[in-house]
């Protein structure tokens, strides 16, 4: 059993699969408190579902893409069989997750969208860095930024561990807080090998939950 806050359909508006219509499995509950965090409500509540309850309702969307989010999923024990049998399913699966807890049991098949937690966030002591070391082609490091500061930070956390050359890497301003031309202007000037991204669902629906 896992306990799931909503299961929806929507386009995904992160990541380098942005655009493309997904079903999102977001399941309650977060160790972290992030000072931006946008899913507080998924904190509590939702109800409890079996594997196969989620994967009927994963097949009445129709859609190849499955992103597993939160909340932070892997705070639930129970996601990590879910993945591997979303997966069994035919299903391309992505799992969102913030960093602070082990990835190492994740199914291989899975493409892991690692959110590192900047100084701006509050939480930048829980990154578990050991983390890194497991990255695939096929995964993806997001930095979420609050300023010029986390910029900096971040463009040297890419440089001390290396990680720009081993899968694609996600630079994202805080919606409201940090302009995006500023960070666009940043990275251009700096010339870093790093994709800029909005968010999608926020630019077409604001803070509507579900969408």
């Amino acid at each position: 059993m896992l306990k799931i806050h909503e299961i929806f359909y929507s386009l995904q508006g992160e990541s380098t699969r942005v655009g493309l219509p997904t079903v999102f499995v977001r399941l309650t509950g977060c160790p972290l408190r992030c000072v931006y965090c946008d899913t507080a409500y998924a904190f509590q509540g939702g109800e409890n579902m079996t594997t196969e309850q989620i994967l009927e309702k994963v097949g009445a969307c129709g859609t190849q893409y499955v992103t597993v989010t939160g909340g932070e999923p892997l705070a639930q024990k129970e996601c990590i069989p879910l993945l591997a049998k979303l997966c069994d399913a035919g299903y391309s699966v992505s799992l969102e997750t913030g960093g602070a807890l082990d990835t190492s049991e994740v199914d291989p098949r899975v493409s892991v969208i690692l959110d590192i937690k900047t100084p701006g966030s509050g939480e930048v002591r829980k990154n578990l860095w050991d983390n890194l070391a497991r990255l695939k082609p096929a995964d993806e490091v997001k930095f979420v930024l609050c300023d010029r500061a986390d910029y900096d930070w971040a463009k040297q956390t890419l440089a001390e561990y290396g990680i720009a050359g081993k899968c694609a890497i996600l630079f994202s301003p805080v919606h409201g807080q940090l302009p995006p031309a500023d960070l666009a202007d940043w990275i251009l000037q700096d010339r870093l090998p790093v994709r800029m991204q909005l968010q999608l669902h926020k630019i077409l629906w604001g803070d509507t939950p579900g969408k």
